[in-house]
């Protein structure tokens, strides 16, 4: 009987180190998986960010709705890493980067903020910002390579986290030729953040992806097309006048 009672004294005592160690293996790998998504997002515990929006609240300003749900989409990211973020107008954030983690949402044709993004850290990248309907409207021009802009059907948007100023935390960019691209950026950077930091091992980078289809899958089927860091990074340069 004493020897019984011994070993299922033994197998208690197995198998709730054998818990014990489970839990703490898997308790280490989520802080470890956590800080790593801090890192990359730059949002310590109980810091906060910035999420610059397109559009005023209210009224014929209104954010568009695909807009709304790339802000849904990062504030996800934000609550994981336990920070908070702050939402402001792209006409009302008038300070400079590196200070706070900010997510800048929209094409430079309705958010100055991102068009002064573009033009002082990504000088490589043209974004046609005619008013006008045409064929050339929206199209990116990136390395001499021109992306036309095929609404429903072949769109596409640049993802960019970038860090520059006298701080280190990064700044993300969500350029589309439409709304519905910023929240396929998004919901990709959601899903690829751990593969992308791997790749691009210096903090900073710029890709283009392609939405396709968004008429029938919404922004679900997004394809890579080109890390264009180097292209977007580099100022053009622009050929002597003939005379």
């Amino acid at each position: 009987m004493d020897e019984d009672l011994r070993n299922i004294v033994l197998g208690v005592l197995a198998t709730g180190v054998s818990a014990s160690l489970g839990w703490l293996g898997r308790t280490y790998l989520w802080r470890r998986k956590l800080r790593r998504k801090r890192e990359f997002f730059g949002l310590p515990g109980n810091s906060e960010c910035l999420l610059v929006v397109n559009r005023e609240s209210g009224g014929d300003r209104s954010v568009h709705r695909f807009d709304v749900f790339a802000l849904l989409e990062l504030s996800a990211l934000i609550k994981d890493c336990g920070a908070q973020a702050r939402i402001l107008s792209h006409d009302q954030t008038h300070q400079g980067f590196g200070d706070r983690t900010e997510f800048c949402v929209g094409g430079p044709y309705s958010n100055r903020r991102m068009a002064a993004h573009l033009a002082t850290l990504l000088p490589g990248i043209e974004v046609n910002v005619e008013v006008e309907p045409s064929a050339d409207r929206g199209a990116f021009l990136i390395g001499g390579q021109r992306y036309p802009s095929e609404p429903g059907v072949s769109e596409y948007v640049i993802l960019a986290r970038l860090t520059a100023g006298e701080g280190d935390r990064p700044v993300f960019l969500f350029c589309g030729q439409r709304a519905i691209t910023n929240q396929a950026a998004t919901r990709y950077l959601a899903r690829h953040y751990e593969k992308l930091a791997r790749l691009h091992r210096s903090g900073s980078f710029v890709v283009l992806l392609k939405v396709v289809n968004s008429q029938a899958y919404g922004p679900d089927v997004v394809e890579l097309v080109a890390d264009v860091t180097r292209s977007a990074r580099t100022v053009p340069v622009v050929a002597p006048a003939a005379t």
